[in-house]
């Protein structure tokens, strides 16, 4: 494997940021081609090294496909962006319906991401503690001024490490392979939380061993270099959360008593609030667990969100025999379902980097409240994949909002479902719960908790390739920010 140019990465990628707890999200529109070039030519974008892990401030940059067009990107480079780029989050009815935006949301409903509403820029700015203001007014300078419309500014809450419906956040990220290329193929026989750079980085090797496509442009002498390399798709979903709404449901299926309602609501979840899975243990790592040990969802239902997200090994009933493990390692087995028992999950893994916004409400708050709270609360769901359909639409199309998740007809996710039809299911409003080893008991009449107000598909371009988009022909595409390594294609 390459070693990768840390120089050239934007930081968000490697980092997330988690230290500088103040962070908004401007979506911009280029008002001005020329000042908003001088500013993207100029701004401090954070890199990837990891001198840079916990400045005081940070700032990165991303662009849609309206973005790239504003600042004058060659067609027959933009060509080279995948189809679900170029054809947008709400491009599509078909689109729309698959990654379950219809209904309540639909996108044409939402707050930003559809129609005049739709940014050509999305810049991420974080800071530690008192340092926004002044942070905000060294970037947005006469250039920022000049070259920008605003059209949302997008806040965020510190949560302390949970999520508004009150449990723990983050916990199931994968081990991104920086540094070597983890095992792939046939040596994939038990889970594991390791995962190829390529799967997230444009420009690096897969989980496949081979690289994804991406942006290319000739070179001085002929050959293609790479302007997709160091890069990233941002997929980023603003996701309203109905957290009185989700107490009250539990409260009101619970008798009102709140330690029920907590343990009826870790089974939608998969998890305890504080993180805890329902199968296996916590220790030190809440991430390292499997589902082999609970096939039919006793312990947590298989159609649990967090089950529905990443299923691990629930396909795996039993772990292969050691003689079959050694047939594999060497190659002297057919081919076979179970020579690469993870393929269902290893290919669909997501990067997460959002956060929270909207003001605290605990459990016990929701539940003894005595009238509605207006508080808009939520998750800017913001993802970094390689592959658009690969991984994060077949995570929201297949897993989340599948009607027929395995088995579980009528039912999408107890969380993130839209209640609305689903394939062929009329409507999706059910939640299978097992207690022990007997017949599913079926929760019914499921309301749903959280509502898309807006969304896109971004590009977050490596530094270099960011400058040359700004600058044209005259920025080299092929250096890391240093100026230090051409970027061929492979």
């Amino acid at each position: 494997m390459n070693a990768p140019d840390y120089h050239d990465v934007q930081g968000l990628v490697r980092f997330g940021y988690g230290k500088l707890t103040e962070a908004t999200y401007w979506l911009l529109r280029v008002r001005d081609r020329p000042a908003a070039a001088r500013w993207l030519l100029k701004v401090p974008v954070n890199n990837a090294a990891k001198s840079d892990d916990a400045p005081e401030t940070a700032v990165q940059v991303a662009l849609t496909l309206g973005g790239l067009k504003a600042l004058g990107t060659d067609p027959g480079i933009t060509a080279g962006f995948s189809n679900e780029f170029l054809e947008g989050m709400a491009g599509s009815p078909n689109r729309s319906q698959r990654l379950g935006d219809v209904g309540v949301n639909d996108p044409s409903l939402w707050q930003w991401g559809y129609g005049p509403t739709m940014p050509d820029l999305l810049v991420l700015v974080f800071a530690r503690p008192g340092k926004m203001g002044g942070w905000l007014q060294t970037l947005q300078d006469a250039d920022w001024q000049e070259g920008f419309a605003v059209v949302k500014v997008l806040e965020t809450s510190n949560l302390f490490g949970a999520e508004p419906f009150g449990f723990k956040d983050g916990v199931s990220q994968p081990d991104v392979a920086w540094e070597d290329a983890p095992a792939t193929g046939r040596d994939a026989l038990a889970y594991r939380n390791r995962s190829a750079l390529g799967e997230y980085v444009l420009g690096y090797s897969n989980e496949y061993g081979k690289f994804t496509d991406r942006p290319l442009t000739p070179g001085k002498a002929g050959e293609q270099r790479d302007l997709g390399r160091n890069g990233s798709y941002l997929v980023f979903r603003q996701l309203e959360q109905d957290v009185q709404g989700f107490w009250r449901y539990l409260g009101g299926q619970t008798g009102a008593v709140p330690a029920a309602a907590r343990e009826l609501a870790a089974k939608l979840v998969g998890r305890k609030t504080d993180g805890t899975p329902l199968v296996g243990g916590g220790g030190a790592s809440q991430n390292a667990f499997g589902y082999e040990s609970d096939p039919i969802g006793a312990k947590c239902p298989v159609g649990a969100h967090v089950r529905r997200a990443n299923p691990r090994n629930a396909d795996l009933v039993a772990r292969p025999a050691w003689w079959s493990r050694l047939w594999s390692t060497l190659g002297l087995r057919a081919g076979t379902y179970n020579d690469d028992v993870m393929a269902s999950v290893r290919f669909h893994r997501l990067l997460r980097r959002g956060r929270e916004y909207g003001p605290p409400l605990t459990p016990e708050q929701a539940l003894a409240a005595t009238s509605a709270d207006q508080a808009e609360r939520g998750i800017h769901f913001i993802c970094l994949n390689a592959n658009l359909s690969r991984q994060f639409e077949f995570v929201q199309g297949s897993w989340i909002m599948n009607g027929q998740f395995d088995g579980l007809p009528g039912e999408t996710d107890p969380l993130l479902g839209n209640r609305g039809r689903a394939q062929a299911c009329p409507f999706s409003q059910f939640f299978t719960v097992r207690r022990g080893a007997g017949e599913p008991g079926r929760i019914r009449g499921l309301p749903q908790f959280v509502t898309m107000r807006g969304g896109a598909y971004f590009f977050l371009p490596g530094i270099a390739t960011l400058r040359y988009l700004a600058g044209g022909p005259d920025c080299d595409p092929c250096l890391d920010a240093e100026g230090r390594s051409a970027r061929l294609a492979p």
